[in-house]
């Protein structure tokens, strides 16, 4: 093959010959070749922009690798690295204005009722940024021109690894991050003995000290920057020793020089001085040199094997096979930019692995959740300071975590609504008098529950109430009295908030919030004003709370006073509307605008991921938000995109979800180098820029075209479209502690086993008939408390609206009673 400067790879053209001998070529006993594993990211040229780069992470530590054969880049984060320190930023002049904003919403007048809670209720800082630790720079002495490129991300194994060679000698790296040592590891190789040269130094863009520690070692400390008035007091230090076979070690003041060496290894340990949102006195240097100390017992042989038998005990848990053509043997970045046009069914089991695979990643029990960017970011003012907003953000991270079997990866998120749980308790009281406690759009390290940005975004009260359902999501799948009365008060303290801040609407006698907003969406009729009452997305989210906090309540054997108070507070909550052109309304008012191609699409919460808006019990709500839904269209931002995956799935339309899917694997960075959603080369979700929560939310969503279990019964392949005529997947969770796996071809189901974690009556809802022992139709209502579904008030329609039955295909439903600990297995009746 001829050789070229690596530079030159980003304009080499493909041929599946070239692929399979790049490939071939790159094998020397450390590197993979491409077919060894289906489920693997790999280029044949190094990263030169930092969503071309690989991510590895322990849900704490994170870093992104270029695999440069010239000056290896290896960018850093630790997951409590943010600006400022702990802080408030409630405003408590809220309280006095309150009265009359709401009159002045009441009376219609939206632009002053703004204008009133812009100058009120918002008090200067809005949330601190997530920040890199910085860069790990290896310089390597020959500069030679590069042959044989290779670099691949392994989803099975969670490490990346790159080969090339130089003048004639092939060189490895491999990169992983240990949860179990709490470590970042890098393995530098060589097939030629005294081959290894090149010199470590270490940057960031913000300030920092560097300094060297024997000949072996750098460490690099810094401080969090400042922002919007509060000072940065969150510490780190990062230790990184190199670990030579052969060849000499050396230092200089702030660089490592390595020469002459047969093999590498480099411990990265970084850690800081956070111990909780309110407490940040820990010492960063002695905990990261501990980890350092520990860890350097071990070589990488060892950490790795550590390292993979943790990792797969959650990823080995599902499998899916959607099937793999001669597409899949292109890199990745060229699988991208073809999977429109063509047939490439494996790069959807890859992007639905690689979801899993990120959640591994940044969220692990005992850490924090994964952010905007989950832990990898590259910046010290990313956008949206990559923090937690919670009026969709934030919550789609955590949608595949049950479904997918990664509930212990949901852990943090829980922790974080209890943490909010104690800190939304004085934004409550000193902004609206109210009991409980509140969170509004956003949130960041340091739990402030106050509102942030502007009115138009920030007026809305409702986080409290959004992030609480994951607290019965991880019950509904895992069941467990003992989780449930642990996470009970937080969800009892949110709905409480709410029976003090509902007020009476005078013109319709129900109880609305007020003010708030409709997330980010602005009725175009006034002026960009979008503060108003009574929203529709409020009204499903309260919904949701007081029903299933009223139903824990039953469980745990709770009478308080306050269940009646949110009994009768839920009958008096605005039913749903729909409106004159035959849309799912967003707002009280019949404000819609069928022109509206708004990236969020709030109102449809109650079809997904909520379970209020059903074919089989509400009819007409469910044409509605269909018809909501394609008037908003589908092209968007990555993160909408991924939604609406999930809302086709919800309608049934597999066809129409796997367009989203398409529309969502197509490349993010267009020729003239403008940025749309979509996916970047790395597979990173692009909103532009890079946002974490749609490579969750498709996840989530794929998983859903094939199972779903919130409407009363375990639907089996609900949303199969057309192109996925015969697969399999295994390990994927049903509501009720069931945990299924499906074959199918020719587009039928054709083997389901179902084990029962819980026992019980297990309801199954199919397109095509099944058999199987003690199988039997299905009769009245679902026995499984787990599938009770929720009675709602019968929708307010506008007398112009023209809605439509939903088309749908014939269902079998049938009931199996299930023992705790067995396995059942059903078959297609007709083969």
């Amino acid at each position: 093959m001829k050789k070229m400067s690596y530079k030159g790879f980003r304009h080499l053209k493909y041929s599946i010959a070239a692929i399979m001998l790049f490939a071939a070529n790159a094998c020397n006993g450390q590197s993979p070749k491409v077919e060894e594993s289906n489920m693997k990211l790999w280029y044949d040229r190094p990263a030169t922009q930092w969503v071309e780069a690989l991510p590895v992470g322990n849900g704490r530590l994170g870093a992104m690798v270029f695999g440069n054969p010239n000056e290896e880049i290896i960018q850093l984060n630790e997951n409590t690295f943010y600006a400022g320190q702990p802080h408030r930023n409630d405003n408590p002049n809220a309280l006095s204005a309150l009265n009359k904003v709401r009159e002045l919403i009441f009376d219609g007048t939206y632009v002053e009722a703004q204008k009133e809670v812009d100058e009120h209720f918002f008090s200067g800082p809005h949330g601190m940024p997530y920040q890199t630790i910085g860069n790990l720079k290896l310089k390597y002495e020959d500069d030679s021109e590069v042959d044989e490129y290779y670099r691949a991300l392994d989803l099975d194994n969670a490490i990346v690894k790159s080969s090339f060679k130089k003048s004639g000698i092939k060189y490895s790296t491999e990169v992983i991050s240990s949860f179990p040592d709490q470590i970042i590891v890098a393995k530098i190789a060589s097939d030629q003995a005294e081959s290894i040269n090149f010199t470590a130094s270490m940057d960031r863009p913000g300030e920092f000290e560097i300094k060297t520690k024997g000949n072996d070692q750098l460490v690099f400390s810094g401080l969090s920057s400042d922002h919007e008035g509060i000072k940065g007091a969150v510490k780190f230090e990062a230790n990184v020793k190199f670990v030579n076979k052969g060849g000499t070690v050396s230092s200089t003041e702030s660089e490592i020089q390595v020469s002459n060496a047969d093999e590498v290894t480099i411990y990265i340990s970084i850690a800081t001085n956070f111990v909780n949102y309110n407490d940040i006195s820990a010492d960063a240097s002695e905990k990261s040199s501990k980890y350092l100390e520990k860890s350097t017992k071990k070589d990488f042989q060892s950490i790795y094997k550590d390292h993979v038998a943790d990792y797969r005990s959650f990823y080995d848990r599902v499998k899916l096979d959607l099937g793999r053509t001669a597409a899949a043997d292109l890199p990745t970045d060229k699988r991208i930019e073809e999977f429109a046009k063509g047939n490439d069914p494996h790069l959807v089991s890859l992007y639905f692995q690689f979801g899993r695979y990120l959640l591994i990643a940044a969220s692990r029990p005992g850490g924090q959740p994964a952010n905007l960017q989950g832990i990898w970011n590259h910046q010290l003012y990313p956008a949206w300071d990559s923090k937690y907003t919670v009026n969709i953000n934030a919550e789609m991270n955590y949608w595949p975590a049950e479904i997918t079997n990664l509930t212990e990866m949901h852990e943090p998120f829980i922790q974080m609504v209890k943490e909010l749980s104690e800190s939304g308790q004085q934004t409550a009281d000193d902004m609206y008098g109210a009991r409980g406690w509140v969170l509004h759009h956003n949130t960041d390290l340091w739990r402030v529950t106050g509102p942030i940005d502007f009115a138009a975004a920030g007026m809305w009260p409702l986080g409290g109430a959004w992030v609480s359902q994951h607290l019965f999501e991880k019950y509904d799948f895992s069941g467990g009295k003992k989780y449930l009365d642990s996470v009970y008060p937080a969800a009892k303290r949110a709905a409480t908030f709410f029976l003090d801040f509902l007020v009476e609407d005078p013109k319709t006698g129900h109880m609305v919030v007020s003010p708030s907003v409709s997330p980010e969406n602005i009725p175009y009729r006034f002026h960009n004003s979008a503060v108003a009452s009574g929203n529709t997305m409020d009204n499903q989210l309260l919904f949701d709370l007081f029903s299933k906090t009223i139903k824990a309540a039953k469980i745990l054997g709770d009478e308080d006073v306050l269940i009646k108070e949110m009994e009768a507070k839920l009958a008096l909550l605005p039913p749903m509307k729909i409106g004159s052109w035959g849309q799912l309304q967003e707002w009280q008012e019949d404000w819609d605008n069928p022109k509206d191609d708004h990236r969020h699409v709030s109102h449809i919460y109650g079809l997904y991921p909520s379970n209020q808006i059903s074919p089989y019990r509400t009819p007409a709500l469910f044409s509605a938000a269909k018809t909501s839904l394609i008037a908003r269209g589908d092209e968007s931002t990555g993160w909408s995109m991924g939604w609406k995956v999930n809302l086709w799935a919800r309608f049934l339309d597999g066809n129409h979800a796997f367009k989203l899917i398409k529309d969502q694997l197509s490349p993010a960075i267009l020729p003239d180098g403008k940025q749309r959603g979509g996916t970047y080369p790395n597979l990173f979700d692009s909103h532009p820029p890079f946002q974490i929560d749609g490579n969750f939310g498709c996840a989530a969503g794929i998983a859903e075209m094939l199972l779903q279990s919130h409407d009363g019964a375990i639907h089996i392949l609900p949303a199969l479209p057309d192109d996925w005529d015969k697969g399999s997947v295994s390990g994927l969770r049903a509501r009720g502690g069931f945990e299924l796996s499906i074959g199918w071809d020719n587009s039928l189901p054709i083997k389901i086993e179902i084990a029962s974690n819980l026992g019980g009556t297990c309801r199954i809802r199919s397109y095509y008939p099944l058999e199987g022992k003690g199988l039997k139709e299905a009769s009245g209502k679902n026995s499984n408390s787990f599938y009770e579904t929720p009675q709602i008030k019968q929708a307010i329609i506008h007398d112009k609206a023209n809605v439509e039955s939903p088309d749908l295909k014939e269902i079998y439903e049938y009931d199996l009673e299930t023992e705790k600990g067995k396995i059942y297995t059903l078959k297609n009746a007709n083969r």
